[in-house]
Order: structure tokens, then C-alpha cells, then sequence
């Protein structure tokens, strides 16, 4: 099994996350236009921690569901749900990742 993170299952990840905080185009900058509100970047990754808990936490109770034996919860969907949640985290820890990187590489900078 291979480790490597696809980068087009990233992108659409980040694109689902982006449409979900109501970022029109999450390509340009983070900011809504909609009544003259901002969306900064604290309350974007806010909404996409969220998501990722919610992501792994639906998939634990699918899993636990299945473990009991309850009708209607197939091993496929609990797969599907529980690699879901993997890639999410994954994304967000690339994301934690890159913030980290900038934020040094910024107070490394001469003044």
C-alpha cells in the first residue's frame, strides 16, 4: 500500500472545505462579499477543523455501528467514511504544516 497523498483528491478536498466556510472562489483571496463581511483566515481554518472532527467523528460512529451489528452499515461504507476522515486529516496536517513553514521562514527574514 503506498503512502503518497494524491494532489488532484487534495485539491478537491480543499475546494469542498473552501465551499463549505462560503468562500466563493477559493482561489483568490479570503474574502466574502456578501453584505460587505470579511472572512479572515483564523475563522476559515476554524470551520475546516471543525469539519475534519466531525469527518472522524462520523466515521468512529459508523465503525461502532457496524461493530454492533446494527442493520443497514456496510464494511464499504465504513471504509469509505474512515478514509474520508484519513484524507481530511491529512489535508489539515499539510495545511498546519505550510503555516508552520511560512511563519518561520518569515521570522527568519532580516529586517
Amino acid at each position: 500500500m503506498s503512502n503518497s497523498i494524491d494532489s488532484n483528491v487534495l485539491l478537491a478536498q480543499l475546494r469542498t472545505m473552501a465551499a463549505q466556510a462560503g468562500l466563493e472562489n477559493p482561489n483568490s483571496a479570503a474574502v466574502k462579499n456578501d453584505d460587505a463581511k470579511t472572512t479572515d483566515f483564523t475563522e476559515v481554518l476554524k470551520t475546516s477543523i471543525h469539519h475534519v472532527n466531525e469527518t472522524s467523528t462520523q466515521a468512529s460512529e459508523l465503525a461502532k455501528a457496524f461493530e454492533r451489528g446494527e442493520q443497514g452499515v456496510e464494511l464499504s461504507q465504513v471504509m469509505i467514511e474512515m478514509q474520508k476522515a484519513r484524507v481530511s486529516f491529512e489535508t489539515l496536517s499539510q495545511v498546519r504544516n505550510k503555516v508552520v513553514s511560512a511563519y518561520q521562514e518569515i521570522m527568519n527574514m532580516p529586517l
